[in-house]
């Protein structure tokens, strides 16, 4: 049940946006540039990204629900399930397991990342753009974690998680609200 007393028992994220569309369209709008726009990362990659850093710092809702997405994306399904359980085994290319270690530190331990950390992204093979873009889809994935952490909101099943994260490939972020595609 959410702590919001307006919401109903089975709200998630869009019932915010829809509530409160003056705050939430524009982020929907800054997420669909984020998380669709040129980048260096696919979207794919993207989506592993924001899954990852939300699971590896405890948030199943957005862990789950954008793992899915990843998945409809064309990354290996259970990837983000393999990374958390032991990121050393899992069938990632060094380059992008080196990212991930950054994403990882981020999400976790925050205080603790360096210029160390940056140079072996860098020293990967990954240019400026794409650790910057690394780095804002971690912090969406940190507000993501507070909005449904502190709404009180309950996990989607894994089932109507990959439901949604079809819509969401074929749709973007923008365009899965109404009033938000009505204000362009």
């Amino acid at each position: 049940m959410p702590f919001l007393p307006s919401l109903p028992a089975d709200a998630g994220p869009p019932n915010v946006f829809m509530q409160y569309p003056e705050i939430y369209g524009p982020w929907s709008t800054m997420s669909q540039a984020m998380m669709n726009g040129p980048s260096p990362l696919s979207q794919g990659e993207r989506e592993l990204v924001l899954a990852y850093a939300a699971a590896v710092a405890g948030c199943d809702f957005v862990g789950v629900a954008h793992a899915e997405v990843a998945y409809a994306w064309g990354i290996q399904n259970g990837l983000v399930e393999q990374l958390v359980a032991d990121f050393d085994a899992a069938p990632v290319e060094p380059r992008l397991r080196t990212l991930l270690g950054f994403v990882r530190k981020l999400a976790v331990t925050p205080a603790q990342v360096s210029q160390a950390d940056a140079d072996e992204v860098f020293q990967a093979g990954w240019d400026e753009h794409a650790l910057h873009d690394a780095i804002a889809v971690t912090a969406r994935a940190a507000f993501m974690q507070r909005l449904v952490q502190g709404c009180g909101f309950v996990p989607l099943s894994r089932e109507l998680a990959a439901k949604h994260a079809k819509k969401r490939v074929e749709r973007g972020y923008v365009n899965l609200y109404p009033a938000f595609r009505d204000q362009k």
